[in-house]
Order: structure tokens, then sequence, then C-alpha cells
């Protein structure tokens, strides 16, 4: 009996705990399936995986490799290496380019911004790679810039042998549903690519070339804000698919999917899933109060509070409440960022999460001279 009772309260602690913290689905918990040989469902400000099935197969990605060869293209232009209004030449190899493109000339030039945007809308071929030559030199200096990052983010299924996710020559082109939200992530904090990634229809060469974006989605869900889709006969159906409602942004990847409506319905389904059962809890933190300086060359110093995101049921939206816990007066000296206090997340009677208070600025304690110099002043006064 003993042993039955010991169990038992083990078993209660872990359903408790995990009562109070995001889920990350097991392959064998899943809560329903999808129509796709792999896919994921993340939530982009905390990277909480919300669904998984075999998240971590690597898997042909066709035209979604470009979430990677745009990520390095905004992370260029960025930090200033590719101006967006740079006009870019583009070479016989780049033009010859087949599957989505929008037919550049040898010779032609385009700017790196409508580039970019051929890219992200129409999914061009052409487009990637004179912008990864632009960049990079060449389409194998920019693929080898490609695999480095895909490393230094820690991502270890997927391999890139070119920037367009083209697969009829490539021997060991892959990617996992997961890496693919991991690269997505990181684009989404360029906020230039949401530009071109929620527009359903543009044009280049001065409006005499039409664009549609690939991603249906875009026009036809609510909040959709990208990302990029592909397709191909070994990869199938794939896409990383983004959507905004109420302050929470998700990132569903499909992959491997018969047909294009099915891979948007998969898709759908786990957007629908996330927002139906998962809301945002955001404090931009700052200044949340002063305290008095007991023997301090300044009197008082302000309370820091610093900035949380936490993903919560959606039961929760609206419940929770900081607490905010420091004694009002302290003793110098005190080293800005040193631990006042704790605020406390609540939620009813439960602590949802909790974080330390800090002081904002460094308060020395006061010296004999200067008791002396302030009772001198005192007295010319």
């Amino acid at each position: 009996m003993k042993t039955i009772l010991k169990i038992s309260i083990v078993l209660l602690a872990f359903l408790l705990f995990f009562s109070t913290v995001p889920i990350s689905f097991a392959e064998d918990v899943l809560p329903f399936d999808v129509n796709a040989k792999s896919a994921v469902l993340m939530e982009a400000s905390t990277g909480t995986v919300l669904y998984s099935k075999n998240a971590d197969e690597a898997l042909p990605p066709a035209s979604v490799t470009k979430v990677m060869t745009l990520l390095l293209i905004m992370e260029s232009v960025d930090s200033g290496a590719l101006p967006l209004d740079e006009m870019i030449s583009v070479s016989e190899y780049a033009a010859s380019m087949g599957g989505s493109q929008v037919f550049l000339e040898p010779g032609e030039q385009m700017s790196a911004e409508e580039l970019i945007k051929c890219v992200v809308i129409a999914s061009a071929n052409d487009a990637a790679v004179a912008l990864a030559e632009s960049v990079a030199g060449s389409e194998t200096a920019f693929v080898s810039l490609m695999n480095e990052r895909a490393a230094s983010l820690g991502l270890t299924n997927s391999r890139f042998e070119n920037v367009t996710g083209l697969d009829d020559d490539t021997v060991d082109h892959v990617m996992s549903a997961n890496d693919i939200a991991v690269i997505s992530r990181e684009l989404m904090k360029h906020d230039k690519i949401f530009e071109f990634s929620k527009t359903w229809m543009d044009s280049v060469r001065n409006g005499t070339f039409g664009l549609t974006n690939t991603n249906r989605l875009i026009r036809f869900y609510k909040g959709a804000t990208g990302l990029k889709t592909g397709s191909t006969s070994k990869a199938k159906f794939c896409i990383s698919a983004t959507a905004e409602r109420d302050g929470m942004h998700l990132i569903a990847v499909i992959m491997g999917s018969e047909t294009r409506d099915t891979r948007n319905e998969a898709a759908k389904q786990l957007l629908d899933w996330g927002f139906a059962t998962y809301t945002v809890y955001k404090n931009e933190g700052g200044k949340v109060g002063e305290i008095t300086v007991a023997g301090g060359k300044k009197a008082k110093t302000s309370v820091n509070c610093p900035p949380i995101v936490m993903l919560l049921p959606k039961a929760k939206q609206g419940s929770v409440v900081p607490e905010y816990l420091f004694e009002e007066k302290a003793a110098a000296p005190l080293k800005a960022g040193e631990k006042i206090g704790e605020v406390r997340y609540v939620s009813g009677e439960e602590v949802i999460s909790s974080a330390p208070l800090t002081v904002s600025d460094s308060v020395e304690r006061v010296g004999f001279f200067d008791v002396l110099i302030g009772v001198l002043k005192e007295l010319l006064m």
C-alpha cells in the first residue's frame, strides 16, 4: 500500500506541475492528426512548440528552403551590406533557373527590394539566385552561409545544396518541420519581410509584370501574415504559414501533403487550434516604484521590473495580475541591477511565474566627508 501511495503522490505532483505550464505535445499524445508527413505549430514570441508530428524528420522542403535564403538576405539588408535600392545585374546563371520565376533576362537590372518582393510573393527562383550572388558572390558561397547559419541556430536536420529548393538534382537537400519553424521565427524578426509576405497582389518592372502570392492563406485566412510555400514532386506540398490574432503570432509548418488544398487545410487546422487554445500575456516592464535609500548619496532610486512574455492557456486570458513585492526602504550601498524584491504573476491564487525586481541606479554610501560638507553647506546657508 505504501508503494502504491508513493506512486500516486508522484503522479499527482507531475500532473499538477504540467497543468501550469505550456504544453509541448509528444508524438504519441497528439490532440489530433494533420494530413501531412510532418508538422509543427510554434508560438513566435516564446518559441514554444504547441504541436509536433515527426517534427525532426529531415525531408525535402521545396521552396520553403527560401525562409533561410530570405533570412540571410534580410540580415544583409539590416546590416547595411545590401541596400534595398541597390541595383543588381542578373547573371546568365540566375536567369537560367526553372520552376517559379519572374523571367529575368541576363544583364537585366532590378533593385534588391524588387527582387526580394519577387522571391517572397512569387517564389521566384531566378530572383533568389540573383540576390544570393549579390550577397555572397556565387550561389555556392551563399549555400555555405546557409549551412553555417543553420549550425549557429543549433539546427541538425537541415542541409542545403541550393538557395531555391529545386530538387531534381539534389542529393541531400533537406529540412525538418521544427527547423523550418525556428528559421521562420528568426526571419519574422525582420519586420520588412511582412510588407511583402502579407501582400496578395503586386507588380514589378514599373507595373508591367504582375505578382500573385503563392500563399492563398493571405487572402482567405483571418490574420495571415506569410510566410512561404513550396511544392515539388519529391517534396509534395509544404508551407510555413504565419498568422497573428490578438497579439499572438503563430507559425504552422506543414511538410509532405499530397495536394495544395490538403496542405492549406492542415495549416489552417493547426492555426485555428492554436488560436482557440492559447493566449499570450505580455508585461513591458520598466519602473514600478521607488525606494528610500538610508545612508546613501541619493535619497531615492527606482525599482525596475523586467519585461516578460508568457504563453498561457486561453482559459487564463485576462486573469493574470502582476504583484510587485519590495521593501520601501533599503540601506546603501546599492548596485544597479541588484535584486530588491520580486514580481509575481498571479491568476486567482495560482502563481504562474515570478521574476526579480531590481535597483535601477547604483547608490553609494555617504562617507564622513560627505556628511561634513553637508553640515558646512547648511551652516553657510
